[in-house]
């Protein structure tokens, strides 16, 4: 018996998608594992496809959205994996913002190219939605889309929306949509914070879910399948095994790779969903640092904001008094002075009060404090509402208030869309 080069690659890359899924598995209801010690607890959505033989995809041609978190549990990328495998046949790639191989800052991508790894096609998706999205899928030549890129739990991350216009496209063109489900790294327990008024769509936010979502992308894609698509695509999804909704990212025996270049950690990603809406702000949110979005200030702020920080007694989080110099962005090369966020209990620790808070205290212990001159807070949290609350001197009760009705008609809509206990 011969072996090809190809089939060579594809026993190796099957390491991090031991086990084995009937076809018709690979769809049906995941059931939690039994917690252990082993890096492969959670076998990711991909992971299983492979175990399955790809059979899902047998006789299409297939095209993959990703980008470097697309990785296998021993970190190889799933499009070499493969690519490599003579059972896909695998002829383009699609890459959201920052790229398909991660070149690009924040608001960059990588444009139309040849991956010089694999020689495939790679087509630039970002910034692109319905029919001109949809002609991308059509000039490619796929018969099915998959979906494969690690979230991190925030509405106005933006490839959640790369997913919602990926299907919406897929739709146009007439292609089959697969979602390989990959862990929330900061749980799934619960959906927090403002609801998006529509009024307020962008890309940091298409349809009316909570700022701080509490799902998978493959949840997320059920839910706007069902709820928001007008015409529903031909959608799949690839549930993960071993992850329960009270699993931090540490949990999963999984590598963390960077979704973008300012989600250096799971730690990162703890914090966004609240300290994002200091892009908001004249505030540096920490960019050009080595803690974004845990480091905050500005020229000007002392000591006092991190003092009327930790008197509002936020459950599970502090916050020290600090002074950083960003290399980039918002006060480039000089030092302001601000907060470090700590979470010292994530159980209890609330993103999206700790931002609300943080904002309410920053306004009042800095003179110098101001939003945006484009409002882009209002677009980060789905209204004008939370800016207008905090203008007029509310509290942070008042403002998360404000939201609790919108909110909890939201949970509703989630829970019937949501595969994991």
């Amino acid at each position: 018996m011969s072996l090809s080069r190809r089939s060579l690659l594809a026993a190796g890359g099957a390491l991090g998608a031991a086990g084995t899924v009937g076809t018709g598995a690979a769809l049906a209801p995941a059931a939690s594992a039994a917690p252990d010690a082993g890096r492969h607890r959670v076998r990711t959505g991909f992971e299983r496809l492979a175990a399955d033989g790809y059979a899902l995809l047998a006789g299409e041609r297939v095209g993959v959205v990703t980008n470097p978190t697309g990785v296998t549990a021993d970190a190889r990328h799933v499009v070499d994996v493969m690519h490599a495998d003579e059972r896909v046949d695998l002829v383009a790639v699609f890459g959201p913002e920052h790229g398909f191989r991660g070149t690009a800052q924040a608001g960059g991508s990588e444009g139309r190219y040849d991956d010089p790894a694999t020689g495939l096609p790679v087509y630039d998706t970002y910034l692109k939605s319905g029919q001109p999205l949809a002609d991308v899928f059509t000039a490619s030549g796929v018969d099915t889309v998959v979906f494969d890129i690690q979230d991190v739990g925030a509405r106005f991350y933006t490839y959640i929306w790369t997913l919602y216009d990926c299907m919406v496209a897929a739709a146009l063109a007439g292609k089959r949509f697969v979602v390989l489900d990959r862990p929330n790294p900061v749980t799934g327990r619960a959906a927090l914070g403002p609801v998006l008024d529509r009024a307020f769509a962008t890309f940091v936010g298409r349809e009316p879910i909570a700022q701080a979502h509490g799902m998978t992308v493959a949840e997320l894609a059920l839910l706007f399948n069902a709820e928001f698509l007008t015409a529903p695509v031909a959608l799949e999804t690839v549930r993960m095994t071993g992850w329960r909704r009270t699993d931090f990212f540490d949990a999963t025996g999984l590598p963390w790779v960077p979704p973008s270049p300012n989600m250096p950690t799971p730690e990162t990603a703890l914090v966004y969903s609240g300290t994002c809406l200091f892009e908001g702000t004249n505030l540096s949110e920490g960019r050009g640092t080595t803690r974004p979005f845990e480091l905050l200030g500005a020229e000007g702020v002392d000591r006092r904001w991190a003092e009327a920080a930790n008197a509002l007694g936020l459950p599970g989080v502090r916050f020290r008094e600090a002074y950083f110099a960003p290399t980039f962005s918002k006060f480039q090369g000089k030092t302001v002075g601000g907060v470090q966020v700590h979470v010292h209990d994530r159980e209890t620790f609330d993103p999206v009060r700790t931002g609300v808070g943080l904002l309410v205290t920053a306004r009042r212990s800095w003179s110098g404090f101001a939003w945006r001159a484009d409002h882009w807070i209002d677009k980060l949290t789905g209204s004008t509402r939370v800016r207008t609350l905090i203008d007029a001197g509310a509290d942070t009760d008042e403002v998360v208030g404000a939201w609790e009705a919108d909110l909890t008609a939201f949970r509703a809509v989630r829970r019937e869309h949501l595969l994991y206990r």
